[in-house]
């Protein structure tokens, strides 16, 4: 191995976050290599753009800074240094421009991933990074990194090292958690890692799930306590997931672990008010079916009649009033989330008080951490991959400056 690059900086974890500090390090002139478990880097980044890739949101900074939690300032500090303008001008440089959608929602105009990938993958390789795949990282030495190789076994002791593992949510694409230990054996406080933007457990009716599942509820707001969310949903045979309950994971997941259940009120009709609700109601002919009813005055879809007969234990009133309230608070009762392997995204981690202000570990200087391996959450919608970007590029800059003041 080049003796400059040995001495160099280690990057340990391919995703946008190790990326984005590989490309700011090696931009001011350090020799860089990226190590990744699996075959390729960037493969959640890649996953996410299936659908769309949602990069970044465009809504005013303050309300865009209240979707994280728990609140740190290092990480909301590291947003706002690099904002999403700032990731948006960063794609129109790599040739990849991007457009808002009708939700706020920051997209490549390409929509997919993979052409941003290939342009940044071609800047990292123009700038001098190295990429070493295929490199497990099993060890955490004083000043040394051990990885499991298919050939050897090998040791790498650079100036300074960044971990970017990600946290334990789609595992097959190389977020597993298996640093946990490796940080808790070192001293390091982690909290557990727990499913984020995820779907939820419901009992449905066998007449519901086989009837339901994999059906969209489109048009929902719900809430749970004092926090409230608008979105679609998908029932599946024995849950909830979509949009809406993403953005509502956290208190409701807080609500699983403290009660054992969680009661989501859910607004089937929030683009109607319940006066006019009952007015479209009260106009029903007479001898219609409660279903029919539901379907042409309510504008209520199948799977949204089905779920509103779940919620109310089939026990619907037939006064208009009546029927608009049901519509307009339906309770549903969620148990546990689905496993973590099936979540987005990872709650839990290194907690931020391991850190100092720069994004290293106290107990071990040299060693900085950035991403999902860091004690916070966001719902989707870009604010996920926009922290990771973040945070990159902030544990980066407290790299340069603590290398600067190193002998």
């Amino acid at each position: 191995m080049d003796a400059d690059r040995e001495n160099g900086i280690a990057i340990v974890g391919g995703g946008p976050a190790g990326l984005a500090a590989a490309e700011w390090l090696a931009g001011a002139g350090r020799p860089v290599t990226v190590y990744e478990r699996m075959p390729s880097v960037g493969r959640k980044l890649l996953i996410a753009g299936r659908g769309g890739l949602n990069l970044t949101h465009s809504e005013p900074m303050p309300d865009f800074l209240e979707r994280y939690a728990p609140v740190d300032p290092r990480l909301p500090a590291a947003v706002e240094a690099y904002p999403p303008d700032a990731l948006r001008a960063w794609c129109d440089e790599l040739g990849q421009p991007t457009f808002v959608g009708s939700s706020g929602r920051v997209f490549p105009e390409s929509f997919k991933a993979s052409p941003l990938l290939r342009a940044w993958l071609a800047r990292l390789d123009r700038l001098g990074v190295v990429i070493r795949t295929r490199h497990r990282l099993v060890g955490l030495e004083e000043g040394a990194l051990r990885f499991e190789t298919p050939e050897e076994a090998q040791v790498v002791r650079p100036r300074a090292a960044l971990l970017a593992l990600g946290g334990a949510s789609w595992p097959r694409l190389g977020s597993d958690g298996a640093w946990v230990p490796l940080l808790e054996e070192s001293g390091v406080a982690v909290a557990p890692l727990r499913p984020a933007n995820v779907g939820f457990r419901v009992a449905w009716s066998a007449h519901f799930a086989g009837r339901f599942a994999g059906e969209p509820l489109k048009r929902l707001a719900a809430r749970i306590g004092a926090t409230s969310a608008r979105g679609e949903a998908v029932a599946t045979a024995d849950g909830i997931e979509g949009g809406v309950i993403y953005a509502l994971s956290r208190p409701i997941r807080e609500a699983v672990e403290r009660d054992g259940v969680a009661e989501l009120v859910l607004d089937l009709r929030p683009d109607l008010d319940a006066g006019a609700l009952t007015a479209r109601l009260a106009k029903s002919r007479p001898g219609e079916s409660l279903s029919t009813r539901l379907r042409k005055a309510a504008s209520l879809s199948p799977a949204a009649i089905g779920l509103l007969r779940e919620a109310h234990a089939n026990a619907l009133p037939s006064e208009a009033a009546a029927l608009a309230a049901a519509i307009k608070a339906a309770p549903l009762r969620l148990g546990a989330p689905a496993p973590i392997a099936r979540a987005i995204s990872t709650a839990g981690g290194v907690a931020f008080s391991e850190l100092d202000a720069q994004f290293m570990l106290r107990a071990r200087p040299g060693l900085f951490l950035a991403g999902e391996m860091l004690d916070w959450e966001a719902p989707t919608g870009g604010y996920l991959l926009q922290a990771a970007f973040a945070s990159g590029r902030a544990a980066a800059k407290g790299m340069l400056a603590w290398l600067d003041r190193q002998p």
